[in-house]
């Protein structure tokens, strides 16, 4: 009689499993931690007021290389404030012009996942939040006064391709969720960690979307890492050339204010340039943001020699962290 044999796990079924329980530990944090920018914001409190204590508003040297440009600096302090209340405002506004593309494809992605997905719900948990981010967005928005546009005139074009990549390229379109969200979330975070005064406004709209954010990044990074193995040799080597290319396109929509703030303070060209574009430390600054970008695509097989090449043509190539949210001191990973 042939011995009892235990029968060898499907590893292809176990990391489905592994991936599936990732998600249900996500969607627990949705559901046990979660926020309401109408509950959770006092905002009828009078400190609250956008115009109590308006030199909170003046941009933190230490989070915001225009706070700390030698331009800004020696402006007025009621031009430095109306200068950081249009910046704050612009940045909702764009964080909620994207929060609202990612919606539209992400529910485009859920449309058609069988019965029984983990992402399914996941998906409908962080639409959710970002639904309530495009509120608290708005209501910081309208509270601060400025008509600012958010995105410039073409990036918002982009609004228009978000659904058929979220269909047709689904790893193409979490990686254009991630060109966003790291960004946003390394200069909220730099700002919160900066241990400056900052309207309260801003810092209860930024503490809660640094919150959930983490979970919607992580949720990203996971899809990645469970999909993109799946694809065919040739698939991964488009996906690798792709990559840096929708890191730069979008993050630069996200991290640059449109022409219309330049012009609406007489912001010399000079000092855009060296602020978002020519110096080292804009070039740094900005490639910052995809730390943690560059460790994922090492992870998934995404980082060949020529794909390299493209994140340095770019500009942002350099380091990889060696784990989510490493801090970055003096341009390097600690």
């Amino acid at each position: 009689m042939s011995p009892t044999t235990t029968p060898v796990e499907d590893p292809v079924v176990a990391e489905a499993q592994e991936y599936a329980n990732k998600l249900l530990l996500l969607s627990e944090g949705s559901v046990n931690k979660h926020f309401d920018p109408y509950e959770d914001i006092d905002w009828e409190n009078p400190d609250f007021d956008a115009n109590a204590k308006p030199e909170r508003w003046i941009l933190p040297a230490s989070a915001d290389p225009l706070g700390r440009h030698p331009w800004y600096l020696a402006l007025s302090d009621e031009r430095k404030i109306a200068i950081g209340k249009y910046r704050q405002a612009n940045v909702a506004k764009v964080g909620l012009q994207f929060e609202s593309i990612l919606i539209s494809g992400m529910v485009n992605h859920t449309f058609s996942l069988p019965n029984g997905d983990a992402e399914f719900r996941y998906c409908t948990h962080e639409m959710s939040e970002e639904l309530n981010h495009t509120l608290m967005f708005q209501e910081m928005v309208n509270r601060i006064g400025a008509d600012v546009p958010g995105m410039g005139p073409l990036v918002r074009q982009l609004r228009f391709l978000g659904v058929p990549i979220a269909v047709l390229f689904p790893n193409l379109f979490f990686m254009a969720v991630l060109a966003g969200e790291e960004p946003i979330d390394h200069i909220q975070k730099d700002i919160l960690r900066s241990g400056e005064e900052v309207h309260p406004i801003m810092r209860g709209v930024m503490s809660i979307h640094v919150a959930e954010e983490a979970r919607h990044i992580s949720f990203a990074h996971e899809f990645l890492k469970q999909h993109v193995p799946e694809g065919n040799v040739a698939n991964r080597f488009v996906l690798s050339i792709a990559m840096p290319i929708v890191m730069f396109i979008l993050g630069r929509s996200i991290a640059t204010p449109p022409k219309k703030f330049f012009r609406e303070f007489d912001i010399p060209e000079q000092v855009r340039k060296e602020l978002f574009y020519g110096s080292k430390e804009a070039k740094q600054v900005f490639s910052d943001y995809f730390i943690d970008v560059r460790a994922l695509a090492t992870e998934i097989g995404l980082m060949n020699p020529i794909s390299k090449r493209v994140w340095k043509l770019f500009g942002i190539g350099g380091a990889a962290s060696r784990y989510r949210s490493e801090p970055i001191r003096s341009g390097k990973v600690a």
